[in-house]
């Protein structure tokens, strides 16, 4: 054999591994590249999840808080009528409340959450207004509070969640959002802190006027 064949025979041979790592090289390249657009796509895919799981929570949170509100100040003014009130619905309404903000308070973010927990106090506080209406004199009085507690703060606090909320998921961004937060945050736990402090003087007043009996 002479030096011609033996070089063409080399050639061929270097051809063929050249070839064939090559094609393993090439393979592996594109097997990578498939599994990384794989894993962006699933990681695409849980970002998606999370952001609807994230907005379902929201808008739950939000009807919740409008639903205990509204039951509150309609028990209110059907008292005020004189008609006998059914605590089912305001019931319902505050355990369904309380049932979407325990979840919330493991999701939302701190600014949001400081929101939701000062609405929680100042629903609870609505609660207690309704469970303590009068049926006697000074009534006139206790029902104006309570229609202005219900159709001005406390509608105020919810509106506010629901501003939080959209702003939060960039639905619909606030310019200065967290001073307007922080002031209107503010205001309400201002006015709910009078409103206690009202009704536990009314709730003391049995007690002394029986002592000194």
């Amino acid at each position: 054999m002479d030096v011609s064949t033996l070089v063409a025979a080399a050639i061929g041979v270097v051809g063929t591994l050249g070839g064939t790592l090559g094609g393993a090289v090439l393979g592996e390249r594109a097997n990578r590249t498939q599994n990384q657009r794989a894993d962006r796509q699933r990681a695409e895919e849980r970002a998606d999840r999370i952001q609807q799981d994230r907005r379902d929570l929201y808008a739950r949170l939000n009807t919740t808080a409008r639903a205990y509100r509204v039951a509150a100040r309609d028990a209110v003014h059907a008292s005020e009528r004189g008609e006998s009130v059914d605590p089912t619905n305001l019931d319902a309404a505050k355990e369904a409340w309380a049932e979407e903000y325990s979840q919330a308070q493991l999701a939302l973010p701190k600014d949001v959450l400081e929101v939701a927990s000062t609405l929680n106090r100042a629903l609870g506080v609505g609660y207690t207004v309704v469970k303590q209406l009068p049926s006697g004199p000074g009534q006139d009085e206790a029902y104006r509070r309570a229609r202005t507690w219900f159709d001005s703060p406390l509608s105020d606090g919810v509106y506010l969640l629901r501003v939080a909320l959209r702003h939060d998921l960039g639905v619909e961004p606030q310019p200065r959002f967290e001073q307007t937060r922080a002031q209107e945050l503010a205001t309400l736990d201002s006015e709910r802190r009078h409103l206690e402090r009202l009704l536990a003087s009314e709730r003391a007043r049995p007690t002394r006027a029986g002592g000194s009996a």
